[in-house]
């Protein structure tokens, strides 16, 4: 096994860089050894170093590691059951190495990469392989950019965008099959995490409401170029047929509210009188909202003394509101927000241990009573390629 030298590991080398072309050589000699087959599709980079003159370097802190290991590039492939009249999207397709057996399986390729060092390499591979006209490039950030009409994703994710860009993929206005991801191997714990595991978190639960997630296999670290600190795995996310009927900005907040301290019960996490104000807060705009709309014109605020002068205040002014509140009104919506939870048996329960179909039924309960947790009178626009929206159901 081959070692990097000790200079490119200092942090005092930033960023760190590695002329591909020697690290290939390198590492061809390493699966050699340890019996990789060869692959008229393996890279030979170092190519564009003696046509050019010029070698191209790979960035870690923009995540660029090249997968170079045939038989896992292979099986990745196999396990995305790609059929002949698909289009595949692949997000970072780097310098090729899992478009070209893309290629060949697909109809089309719809390739997104940011780095027009890559974008250049890989249009000058596959034209050497005769794939020109199968693949479109997209020379965009793909979180910013909106994605064309695709069957499947199959792709080697950055690591630094993973989070938002599952999120964009799985609530994304652009219906697919399937999503076959290389991804960290931390991050792909926490996404196939279970209630009760110690992985279990909000991405999970998100994730897990419009779609199932499979895994497949890990990657060792060594079978990448350069070589990452923490080993990777595949997994396969499969969008659901049917979603549960809920306001997406209505369970993005409560979600949020739930996991900021997954393993503290629901009772203690909604006593706290900052809690108390805000959803008080809230729900009052919510039921005015709605009262507008309706035509209606009567008071919703839970039957206690209200100051009609009260201006509405922002989310991010709770101290300010709570000046406009007496304790008896907030006296009054605590007891109905435990009121909700002892109703349903949930106040000494934590949601680290629930699933989400338990969420969604304390959620409808908190609804039913009253109580909100997003700001109906600022709704977030359901664009679909937004990176805050991919973003609000990832953190």
């Amino acid at each position: 096994m081959f070692r990097f030298p000790r200079s490119l590991s200092s942090s005092s080398f930033i960023p760190t860089q590695l002329t591909l072309s020697r690290s290939l050589r390198q590492l061809n000699a390493r699966s050699s050894s340890r019996c990789h087959p060869k692959s008229d599709n393996d890279d030979n980079i170092h190519r564009r170093e003696d046509n050019q003159g010029a070698p191209l370097h790979l960035y870690k802190s923009k995540g660029q590691h090249i997968l170079t290991n045939p038989r896992v590039l292979d099986s990745i492939v196999r396990k995305s059951h790609i059929k002949p009249t698909d289009t595949v999207l692949e997000i970072g397709p780097g310098t090729g190495n899992l478009t070209l057996r893309l290629l060949q399986a697909a109809r089309n390729v719809v390739a997104v990469e940011i780095d027009k060092r890559m974008v250049e390499t890989l249009h000058k591979r596959v034209a050497e392989k005769g794939f020109e006209d199968q693949l479109t490039v997209i020379c965009k950030d793909a979180l910013k950019t909106k994605f064309p009409q695709f069957d499947l994703v199959v792709a080697n994710i950055p690591y630094g965008i993973s989070s938002p860009l599952v999120a964009k993929l799985v609530y994304g206005d652009k219906p697919f099959r399937s999503a076959t991801l290389l991804l960290q191997k931390e991050f792909a714990r926490r996404l196939l995490a279970n209630p009760g595991d110690s992985e279990f978190n909000r991405l999970a639960v998100n994730v897990k409401l419009v779609a199932d997630v499979e895994f497949v296999m890990d990657v060792s670290k060594r079978d990448f170029v350069p070589c990452p600190k923490v080993d990777s795995s595949v997994v396969i996310i499969r969008p659901k047929a049917e979603i549960p009927d809920v306001n997406l900005d209505e369970w993005s907040a409560f979600t949020r509210t739930c996991f900021g301290k997954k393993n503290k019960t629901l009772g203690a996490t909604f006593k706290g009188k900052r809690k108390v104000l805000e959803l008080l807060r809230l729900s009052r705009t919510t039921c005015s909202t709605e009262s507008a709309n309706n035509g209606d014109n009567y008071d919703c605020s839970n039957n206690t003394a209200a100051d009609d002068d009260d201006e509405e205040v922002d989310s991010d002014e709770v101290d300010c509101y709570s000046s406009s509140c007496s304790e008896t009104q907030m006296s009054v919506f605590k007891d109905k927000i435990i009121g909700v939870l002892k109703s349903g048996g949930f106040e000494a329960k934590r949601p680290s241990k629930l699933c989400n179909k338990e969420l969604l039924h304390l959620l409808a309960l908190f609804n039913q009573a009253g109580i909100y947790f997003h700001d109906q009178s600022k709704p977030r626009v359901r664009d679909a390629d937004n990176i805050e929206l991919a973003a609000a159901f990832s953190s």
